[in-house]
């Protein structure tokens, strides 16, 4: 019992007693060291994780304020936790699970952990940068999002929900004084493509997207295969799996492709050429106009490169454009993003250039020919969908 403490009003006296302060009871250096491998490994229940932390930090002679504003928890809590340890030992960092089968999460549930692991932890008031599992388990049970969750439960939930650890790439941010224009009119220009909305008066019915790919160099290029895995020492003059030579030179020059998608059939055309001009540029829209008939008018979404563009010297494009009824819808500077064939050219790269060496520009045009080829009657391969709909953005 903690010491008497005297007050003194106007004729009264009153008596009160000073709570005890809460604190872990004396721990055996086995138990100590059992509730630090419970704190570092981090692995299975959380709720029992979070126990292990609040009776250490106890332990450690850490008073129940300082606990709860670092636990991000109630002081009450906080000491329910070292009484029930005091009274139960380990026993009671266990959750208390009526048995039965793992809980399955409600869809308000799912959604609320997604919107959480797809925010930032400063936006919660957090001291740290990114999530981790245990970081973001935590941070759910303490929120009351879940009662509990475990680390690879939470893993396959987020997996399940479209959601994976991915590394944080740059981004340059346009200085286009017209970037909305130009961003939302393109975005009309795929509603139109994708059914969602009606061409008003004079807008294109076809939509096509152009860019350049390259430059493509003669050169071995890094990649993936299918092997056997390792077993024993091996054979350096067998080896199980193919190798790149590592020194080349590469006296033969670079070709471009230039290529065109049309979101109206979902096709793909490219044509490899030595230099990429304006008089190139022509000759490849021409190609693309011809793949409809006249009357029926359509957009080319294209970036700001200096050969798509009519210059006060050279008016050909804008002359081209206006007398072939084509739209020409530039994307913003730096906006490269926005057109839809970019996710078109990772696929093309991963499938047709990766862990290859080409000896002639003749054998890897004829690959990449080959390859629109197969694209064009295989536009609905699993594979090459997941591709493209993890690069495609717009």
């Amino acid at each position: 019992m903690g010491p008497r403490v005297h007050h003194l009003g106007v004729g009264v006296a009153q008596t009160l007693w000073m709570a005890e302060r809460v604190q872990v009871r004396s721990l055996a250096p086995a138990e100590g060291n059992k509730l630090l491998g419970i704190v570092r490994r981090g692995s299975g229940s959380v709720v029992r994780w979070r126990r292990a932390q609040i009776v250490l930090w106890s332990a450690q002679a850490m008073d129940v304020p300082a606990i709860a504003k670092i636990a991000f928890t109630s002081e009450d809590r906080v000491r329910e936790v070292i009484h029930n340890f005091n009274a139960d030992g380990f026993e009671s960092l266990d959750p208390k699970y009526a048995g039965g089968r793992p809980p399955k999460f409600t869809l308000p549930q799912r959604q609320q952990i997604k919107k959480i692991a797809l925010s930032r932890p400063q936006d919660h008031r957090l001291p740290f940068s990114t999530w981790s599992l245990s970081k973001l388990a935590e941070f759910l049970v303490a929120e009351g999002v879940v009662d509990d969750i475990s680390h690879e439960g939470l893993r396959v939930l987020l997996r399940e929900e479209g959601v994976s650890f991915q590394v944080i790439k740059t981004f340059k941010a346009s200085n286009d004084p017209d970037f909305e224009v130009k961003k939302n009119r393109i975005l009309e220009l795929y509603a139109i493509a994708d059914g969602t909305a009606k061409p008003r008066k004079g807008d294109p019915t076809v939509i096509i997207c152009m860019d350049e790919f390259g430059p493509l160099n003669l050169q071995p290029h890094p990649g993936k295969q299918w092997a056997p895995k390792a077993a024993g020492k091996g054979n350096s003059e067998a080896p199980r799996r193919r190798r790149r030579r590592a020194t080349y030179n590469r006296p033969h020059g670079v070709r471009h492709l230039m290529g065109g998608y049309d979101l109206s059939t979902d096709r793909l055309y490219g044509h490899v050429v030595k230099t990429k001009d304006r008089t190139a540029f022509l000759t490849f829209v021409r190609y693309l106009r011809s793949l409809h008939p006249v009357e029926v008018r359509i957009a080319i979404v294209l970036d700001n490169f200096s050969p798509h563009l009519a210059t006060k010297k050279d008016q050909r494009v804008a002359e081209w454009a206006t007398a072939n009824n084509v739209e020409l819808a530039y994307t913003p500077t730096y906006s490269s993003w926005l057109n839809r064939i970019e996710a078109q050219f990772q696929a093309l790269r991963y499938f047709a250039l990766d862990g290859t060496d080409h000896a002639s520009h003749r054998e890897q045009a004829s690959m990449i020919r080959r390859y629109i080829h197969w694209r064009n009657r295989h536009a609905h391969d699993r594979a090459l969908r997941e591709l493209i709909k993890r690069a495609n953005v717009a």
